[in-house]
């Protein structure tokens, strides 16, 4: 992942060079952010029960991996030696799921310099090109033949077609995110090419080699391997999650550093702290952000849905959205900048920071509206779709009857793949929010976020006003 010196929206950015110090807060010091071999600055008192918490998180990731190793070595050798008996032929099912995963390492890399050299042009690239290879990869599926594959197949086209009223539906949103992108992710922190590409090789070795696992239970296909194929899968997802998010954590720090204070930091130092340090934090946010954004998504397809004027409606779609407010202040993305910044407890910095853009008038419906965390998730999905187009293909040619199981668990592992490549843009796109809810008057910023505020404020009076005149009009209509 080459990182340019000169980026095309550079002459826009100001951030990285600051003309005036403006006050640090006290808990912060730039020379304490600059012991780049050391510890984090600890947070304020942590309480026992979090330590535990946080020890008890750490203990578990590192328990199920070598429980998951033992398990995968266990299912390789049997399914190799039990292969001729059930007719598994090992040559015809490794081969092209492992080049998948290859793949999906070299596409996730390939993303990366579209980002990186052209960020509006890999914006809309991502909204345009991930509908088609998802469709792709449903086609595929449905030529398979038989019936659960063409209602699979089915699933995938419509959710291409979903992904294209999006990208339909967000056009207006796509300006802001061009800016945003090209201001957080301009001249990144010395290093930061080693970390992603680290992390890419990681989570590909680590990829294949539960692939290994995941045939060997392939190979005798009773109803304990479904189980353990399922546990697999899982701790695929929560490992990836995990490495992901010691990606974002250490990236925000080092970047929040030099939005706050104009400081350098080198990203593989805040790398080797994150990992000795803050492993704990960063497992309970692994675990707690997928579940609240879940649930959270839910509550508001569910307000969506309940936009009547009846006053039960109106009172339930009310007591959701309270719950929604006050689980994304215990558990947001954003809480992973204090994580790496402060060592605060994952629960506490999300707390913290959340209460701080709120602070700010207008940014926490800014950040609701933004679409790094969208443009994260379809650029992996399209990871995935190449990564299963490039199985699913291979096998229909050779062997047709694995085309279905290779195509989604390749569609799946370059899905993850391509997560923890893109995570680090996701981090300074967080870095640069948290730092401006801190400090909105600084000279490193620029006008892009007050204008958007300003911006969705005025698109919100007018929907207000259009709303009050049907309102009007309803009310005219009956008295008549």
């Amino acid at each position: 992942m080459p990182i340019p010196t000169s980026n095309g929206h550079a002459s826009r950015v100001q951030i990285q060079e600051p003309r005036t110090r403006s006050p640090l807060p006290p808990s912060s010091s730039p020379i304490a952010f600059k012991e780049q071999q050391g510890r984090p600055p600890p947070a304020a008192q942590q309480t026992i029960a979090g330590k535990l918490s946080r020890n008890l998180f750490k203990g578990i990731l590192f328990s199920q991996l070598t429980l998951i190793s033992l398990l995968v070595i266990v299912l390789t050798i049997r399914g190799l030696i039990l292969a001729s008996s059930h007719h598994f032929h090992p040559k015809k099912w490794y081969p092209p799921l492992l080049a998948s995963v290859a793949v999906s390492g070299v596409a996730s890399l390939a993303w990366q310099c579209i980002f990186i050299y052209n960020p509006p042009r890999a914006v809309k690239a991502t909204f345009w090109l991930t509908p088609i290879l998802t469709c792709s990869v449903g086609i595929l599926l449905v030529l398979i033949g038989s019936a659960v594959d063409a209602g699979i197949g089915a699933v995938f086209v419509l959710f291409a077609i979903t992904q294209s009223l999006y990208g339909c539906w967000i056009t207006p949103r796509l300006e802001y995110t061009d800016k945003i992108l090209s201001l957080s992710t301009a001249f990144p922190p010395a290093r930061t090419r080693e970390v992603v590409s680290l992390s890419i090789l990681v989570s590909v070795v680590y990829s294949g080699f539960l692939v290994t696992g995941i045939g060997g239970a392939t190979s005798t296909r009773t109803n304990l391997d479904l189980l353990f194929v399922s546990v697999i899968l899982i701790s695929l997802a929560w490992t990836m999650q995990v490495l992901k998010n010691v990606q974002q954590v250490a990236i925000s720090r080092a970047r929040y550093v030099n939005f706050a204070h104009g400081e350098d930091m080198d990203a593989w130092g805040a790398f080797r702290v994150t990992v000795k340090h803050l492993i704990g934090s960063i497992c309970i946010g692994s675990t707690l952000v997928p579940i609240i954004v879940l649930i959270r998504g839910s509550i508001r397809s569910v307000n969506l849905m309940s936009g009547s004027s009846d006053e039960v409606m109106y009172s339930g779609a009310d007591c959701f959205s309270t719950i929604a407010n006050k689980l994304i202040t215990y558990g947001n993305r954003c809480g992973f900048v204090h994580v790496g910044t402060y060592d605060k407890g994952f629960v506490e910095a999300s707390s913290d920071t959340w209460k701080k853009l709120r602070s700010t008038v207008g940014l926490e419906k800014l950040i609701d509206s933004d679409l790094t965390s969208s443009l994260c998730f379809l650029s992996a999905v399209s990871v995935g779709a190449v990564s299963s187009l490039t199985a699913g293909i291979w096998v229909l040619l050779i062997h047709k009857d694995y085309a279905l199981e290779v195509t989604l668990y390749a569609f799946i592992i370059g899905y993850f793949v391509g997560r923890v490549a893109l995570a680090w843009i996701q981090a300074c796109v967080l870095a640069y929010y948290v730092a401006y809810s801190e400090d909105p008057q600084s000279m490193r910023f620029d006008g892009t976020i007050p204008n958007r505020i300003q911006r969705l404020q005025l698109l919100s009076a007018r929907r207000d006003n259009r709303e009050l005149e049907v309102g009007r009009d309803r009310d005219d209509t009956d008295n008549c």
